[in-house]
């Protein structure tokens, strides 16, 4: 759930859901985590599973164009032929890159293809900060796709078409060496990704109880890329680490038996794909598109390629009422 502050000033008020541009780290090999750490971090990164980043991009060639969907692709896009993804591939297993660096891979990544294919258009993946990527929404960027969690300021000033439902997780290390518990964080150190909802909702009204009632502010540890997160927590100089439920699952079993989880997933939200809002054809278009996707199975597919299936929607909304 990626929630850093725009640097749009018009969207100042806007929160997100990311961080940080992916040149940074292979999360593919997902927490190979040995490349492109904080240079304070010390000691072993937890080592990727048997093929790292192995689980199989979704083919879009087999999603079949639907000519009633493509008809109603905006002229300008049609004249473009190509639809351009602001996206930053620094959550594993959203959007990530794979093994040689360079290519971007994950659900996101893998739905966002299969849209394109589905109205007959290519794909080009942009890489961006995250912070970046709403406010060039129509003049750089046709959609974001990138973990963006779905809430009443960010409608205000995109449209977004939900697609898929995370929550909050925890994890510690094997064993909870701390004794960490979710129910009394203060004193504690938790390291999040920068600009995330965990960050900037759930574990600041956390610290605000813990200083209101004179307990010690709990030490938030805040990276850009939420490999560093995961490399801090493998080798112990952080007590837990908060993230979207599919990260921390996906960082379990990429760090194989390293960490686990702790306390239940709460605050599950929809997710949804980004678009302009004065863009309003083509948020329509996007909805409708990924309603076919849905139809057709592919969706379905993209989703249990990835082990995220559990976070399938029934159905896809066009800016849905959210808190």
């Amino acid at each position: 759930m990626k929630n850093p502050a725009l640097k749009n000033p018009a969207l100042k008020k806007t929160a997100l859901t990311k961080t940080s541009l992916a040149s940074t780290v292979l999360l593919a090999a997902a927490l190979t985590l040995t490349a492109c750490t904080n240079a304070s971090e010390t000691g072993t990164a937890p080592k990727p599973s048997a093929g790292g980043s192995a689980a199989p991009s979704f083919d879009p060639t087999t999603v079949t164009k639907d000519d009633a969907l493509a008809a109603q692709v905006p002229d300008a896009l049609k004249a473009k032929g190509k639809l351009v993804i602001g996206t930053n591939p620094q959550y594993a297993p959203g959007e990530f890159l794979a093994e040689d660096g360079q290519t971007q891979i994950g659900y996101d990544t893998d739905l966002a293809r299969a849209i394109g294919a589905k109205l007959g258009l290519k794909v080009e993946i942009a890489t961006a900060d995250f912070p970046s990527i709403i406010p060039a929404l129509g003049p750089k960027y046709d959609l974001g796709v990138s973990s963006f969690t779905i809430n009443a300021k960010r409608l205000d000033a995109v449209n977004m078409v939900s697609y898929f439902t995370a929550g909050t997780s925890w994890a510690v290390k094997k064993g909870n060496p701390t004794g960490f518990s979710v129910d009394d964080v203060c004193g504690k150190s938790v390291g999040v990704q920068t600009g995330t909802v965990q960050e900037t909702d759930d574990l600041k009204a956390r610290n605000d109880k813990c200083v209101a009632a004179g307990k010690k502010p709990i030490d938030i540890v805040s990276l850009k890329a939420q490999t560093d997160v995961t490399t801090r927590l493998a080798n112990g100089s952080i007590d837990a680490m908060a993230a979207d439920s599919p990260v921390i699952g996906y960082a379990l079993q990429q760090t194989q038996g390293q960490l686990e989880k702790v306390g239940l997933v709460f605050d599950s939200a929809p997710q949804g794909i980004t678009v302009a809002k004065q863009d309003t054809a083509l948020a329509s278009l996007v909805q409708k598109t990924v309603t076919a996707l849905m139809k057709d199975g592919s969706y379905k597919k993209v989703l249990d390629s990835w082990g995220v299936g559990d976070g399938a929607l029934p159905a896809s909304e066009l800016n849905p009422v959210t808190k």
